[in-house]
């Protein structure tokens, strides 16, 4: 009889924590034991004894890699990894994948993004602001109200996410630019409304709209930071529903406290919670979501079973897919 593999399912509170994972282990192939846990490390024996970790968010340190001897995959429910320790899981030969192929988070995620675009282009916030104060406020903010039929929207990073959002702006007759390490292929392309591959800095010179949909690496962090955010027009906007720490958030404080640019919309913050420090919450022409892009009743359950899904194929001796390191 083989020996019984271990799942450590780590929930956190705010996406339904112990309560939620309750149902995990019918999903996993027999012979595995699930613990859940709202933290990583709030369980010190079913760590050490975990063959897998799957985890929503909650970061995996180098400490707790080194606390889980047995450890061989750590499935992020997720696009992104940046909150796995990535070198500490390559030093103890541990696999980390994601999500990533699943498209699980793509729909919501790209209908969030259009969120944000659509209540900055027609001044939703300030304007029902202004009607429950009793301000009719019609003529102080028709000169900022604008279309998006006509604009170009500028995609950083046209993975799954990234073509969702340029489906979406075909329909609204939006020229779509995309920069990422390479071209997708031209049928690709042609199904998203003739996407034309650019280089970052003339991405953001050419666009009306710049969107954020890469993973945040070393090589990324501050992808937009004061030099950048300066190559965008002044009747610009920027909207990040990837990872907080893609932009320099003084730097876009800045630009837009200076007039340097039209307005932000922000799903992702660093640190999230962001503190009452961050100068962005008091910015100019900013709308602000609690990191809600793919947290959605329908995409909560399609990640937990696609990052289930990855975890059981490995437990089963298949290759695991999405691997980042």
């Amino acid at each position: 009889m083989p020996p019984t593999k271990n799942v450590l399912a780590v929930v956190p509170p705010h996406m339904g924590g112990r309560t939620a994972g309750a149902g995990l282990a019918t999903l996993l192939p027999d012979g595995v034991d699930v613990t859940v846990v709202e933290t990583v490390g709030e369980d010190p024996r079913a760590l050490r004894a975990a063959h897998v970790i799957i985890t929503a968010l909650s970061p995996v340190t180098a400490e707790h890699i080194v606390a889980a001897p047995e450890l061989e995959l750590v499935q992020c429910a997720s696009h992104g990894f940046d909150y796995v320790d990535l070198d500490a899981a390559r030093a103890q030969g541990v696999v980390v994948c994601t999500i990533g192929s699943s498209g699980a988070e793509a729909q919501n995620v790209a209908e969030q993004t259009f969120a944000l675009m659509l209540a900055l282009a027609k001044q939703i916030v300030p304007a029902h602001t202004a009607l429950a104060q009793g301000d009719w406020a019609l003529p102080r903010l028709q000169r900022s109200l604008t279309e998006l039929s006509g604009k170009t929207l500028g995609i950083v990073g046209l993975g799954a996410i990234g073509q969702q959002v340029a489906r979406r702006a075909a329909a609204f007759d939006m020229t779509v630019v995309y920069a990422g390490r390479r071209p997708v292929p031209e049928d690709t392309t042609a199904r998203l409304g003739g996407a034309r591959h650019v280089p970052l800095d003339e991405l953001l010179r050419l666009s009306d709209y710049v969107t954020l949909h890469t993973p945040l690496t070393d090589e990324t962090r501050h992808l937009l930071d004061a030099e950048r955010l300066a190559l965008l027009k002044p009747t610009a906007f920027v909207i990040n529903t990837a990872r907080g720490a893609l932009i320099d958030q003084d730097a876009l404080a800045d630009a837009l406290e200076a007039g340097a640019l039209a307005g932000a919309g922000l799903d992702v913050f660093d640190p999230e919670p962001p503190t009452p420090a961050l100068r962005l919450l008091k910015a100019p022409n900013v709308v602000l979501s609690p990191h809600v892009g793919g947290v959605t009743r329908e995409t909560v359950l399609r990640i937990a079973l696609a990052a289930v899904r990855n975890a059981a194929d490995h437990l089963t001796g298949k290759a695991p897919g999405d691997v980042v390191s």
